[in-house]
């Protein structure tokens, strides 16, 4: 599911509460991924 910040005042704050400052977070089986990192990603999906 995507939330979009800018637009979603309780995203941010989802955000917030989560502990992070900074966009995009993936967050996958609750392992959170900051920044965009496709091998870690497909590594956590199963995919690579």
């Amino acid at each position: 599911m995507d939330k979009n910040i800018r637009t979603d005042p309780a995203a941010l704050q989802e955000l917030l509460k989560l502990g992070y400052k900074a966009t995009p977070v993936t967050i996958i089986d609750g392992e959170a991924v900051v920044g965009f990192d496709r091998g870690k990603i497909e590594r956590m999906l199963g995919l690579a």
